[in-house]
């Protein structure tokens, strides 16, 4: 007997003595509109913790089979005791609810813990329900629809290359999805660039209040019940897994929304024998380089050259950064020091700094060498770090963001640099070679006074 999906779950919930809350009826009636509609669909649910999301979704796995028993279902979770979880309470659904009668397999083999193949009039080698985790081998798998449920948890997002792998592993689904197929991600948002912001997918957000403040499921999540979640956890926590707000970590200090963009490149020029260099519209009176380097070996320590402009305003420009990487036959010394006096030459640079800590306590020579060679008059500062790194960073580079005076040429957007601050926070166990050459340009910048109106008394220009 056909029945509808909201019917399902009323008669599920009748045999547990319960009523069907409405953010249930809510979830089932944006289930049941994504498996009529038409083409491939993609869609995303998200609802606060402790919802009963994982029951909604567990009880539309096993209607679609009632629906059509050829359908293949693949469930993918951070981990595979995650996934096994999901499809135990997809089995346990079909062995109790009385419309998914005759279901169930005569051979136990066919209903595993991990993988279900119900009666069905299609013999497939794919089972009707499989569990894996993100780092399975799913290559060989064939699915009618996905469900990544909870595949963006703290492990799996924490810092950026782990959120580009995560990416990257389901950008491979549509490999395994059948052309008219459903995927659809449930969970939480656990960082600011989550996986779940997708503008062109189908999206439902249930938060625990909806905008009047309200509890949307009073009966176990009264406000005096709210309010104390709130007092017990940790602001940026309550944010993300009960209003659903995709925000950063609580220890997370340099907030890359802040830069301000721009994508003018340099502007010079010479007239009445003097040379003005502009940048954004404005009139550039300082530029600094500061180079750490590193060995540039892909896994290590990156090797970064910044450039920072700054303007009589008191704003700071990251205008390019350059992130050596040293290819397996070049020497790694020569080379990074040809493609530095390239930086240097492109941006007119008068100067360079250059930390001298480790490798480059042998580089400023081989620069200048480079240097000379080229002809390019460019003077070799080194430095020596002695502060905390974090402390450096964060005393250089806060400041001017938080000020707004801190901008950013389009290209840095490219770099690991953006990366670096999201990931930024002060336990120091970060990558920060790009945050530590911008914050040592910013800390050789020299104070500057402002030009004050011709009617404020003042002394005679000495800079």
């Amino acid at each position: 007997m056909k029945t509808t999906f909201l019917e399902f779950v009323w008669i599920w919930d009748k045999m547990q003595n319960l009523m069907v809350p409405n953010h249930h009826k809510i979830m089932g009636r944006f289930l049941s509109e994504l498996y009529f509609s038409k083409g491939r669909r993609q869609a995303v649910l998200m609802a606060f913790r402790n919802s009963g999301k994982s029951t909604i979704v567990g009880l539309f796995c096993a209607w679609l089979l009632t629906q059509n028993p050829n359908l293949r279902l693949l469930v993918l979770s951070a981990d595979h005791a995650l996934a096994q979880k999901m499809v135990r309470h997809i089995k346990h659904i079909l062995e109790q609810h009385p419309l998914c009668d005759g279901l169930k397999p005569n051979h136990a083999e066919e209903w595993a813990g991990d993988k279900l193949t119900v009666q069905r009039p299609v013999k497939g080698r794919d089972p009707s329900v499989l569990a894996r985790g993100l780092n399975a081998n799913i290559t060989g798998c064939r699915a009618d629809i996905i469900l990544c449920d909870d595949v963006e948890v703290p492990k799996t997002c924490n810092t950026a290359s782990k959120r580009q792998d995560l990416i990257q592993k389901l950008d491979e689904l549509d490999y395994i999805l059948s052309p008219d197929g459903l995927i659809l991600y449930i969970g939480t948002p656990h960082t600011r660039q989550t996986i779940y912001h997708k503008p062109d997918w189908k999206i439902l957000k249930l938060p625990i209040m909806d905008k009047n403040g309200q509890s949307v499921w009073p009966e176990r999540f009264s406000l005096d019940k709210i309010n104390q979640i709130k007092k017990t956890t940790p602001r940026f926590k309550f944010l993300s897994q009960m209003m659903l707000e995709a925000v950063a970590l609580d220890n997370q200090r340099l907030d890359d929304k802040k830069l301000k963009i721009y994508s003018q490149g340099l502007d010079y020029t010479e007239a009445n024998g003097k040379a003005v260099l502009k940048l954004n519209g404005h009139r550039l009176v300082s530029g600094c380089a500061w180079w750490d380097p590193a060995f540039g070996k892909v896994g290590g320590d990156k090797s970064v050259v910044a450039c920072v402009f700054s303007d009589a305003n008191g704003f700071h420009y990251i205008h390019q950064l350059l992130y050596l990487t040293v290819p397996e036959n070049e020497e790694a010394t020569s080379y990074q020091c040809q493609k530095v006096v390239q930086f240097l030459k492109e941006l007119m640079l008068p100067a360079i700094h250059l930390e001298t800590n480790g490798i480059g306590r042998f580089l400023p020579a081989l620069l200048r060498q480079e240097l000379s060679r080229q002809r390019l008059a460019v003077a070799v500062l080194e430095e020596t770090a002695r502060q905390n790194k974090t402390e450096r960073i964060l005393g250089a580079i806060e400041p001017p963001l938080l000020n707004g005076n801190l901008y950013a040429h389009e290209s840095v957007l490219k770099t690991p640099f953006i990366y670096e601050m999201q990931d930024f926070n002060t336990s120091g166990n970060t990558h920060d070679d790009g945050l530590d050459a911008v914050a040592g340009c910013l800390l050789s910048e020299p104070v500057r006074l402002k030009t004050l109106p011709f009617f404020y008394k003042q002394r005679p220009l000495w800079r």
